[in-house]
């Protein structure tokens, strides 16, 4: 993990400098932090667990991976597929799929944690389902 040397009082504008720094699989996991550490403060009471499943919850694919699935689907769409772009194109819709359920799993076990019904849970995050996203 890279170190960034900043000042003991730093402004919020040199704290974002700082952070620009990072790659994107820093940037991702630093974004994890900071939700679980947010989501500590708005709600004091949070276990350590339920900010863990607040951050896998809050986590998202890759850029390049949602481009490129993204620009598979266009070329489907516009019947340029290839047969090895539509095998490409499927492999990432199962990698896509896989991310989702794994997503909506730890939104039950936050549901199921705070016992309430996942429907209301979602409602309480401002979470939409895979489908509306």
């Amino acid at each position: 993990m890279p170190t960034i040397n900043i000042q003991a009082d730093i402004s919020v504008d040199l704290l974002m400098r700082a952070v620009e720094q990072l790659d994107d699989h820093e940037l991702r996991h630093f974004t994890s932090q900071l939700l679980a550490l947010n989501a500590k403060r708005a709600a004091p009471s949070i276990t350590q667990t339920e900010a863990e499943l607040l951050a896998r919850i809050n986590r998202r694919l890759p850029s390049n991976i949602l481009q490129r699935y993204h620009a598979l689907i266009a070329k489907r769409d516009a019947e340029m597929l290839s047969d090895a772009g539509h095998r490409e194109r499927l492999q990432f819709t199962e990698r896509v799929e896989a991310f989702d359920v794994a997503r909506v799993e730890t939104l039950a076990q936050l549901a199921a944690q705070r016992r309430v019904t996942l429907s209301v849970l979602m409602r309480q995050l401002d979470v939409e389902s895979p489908a509306d996203e």
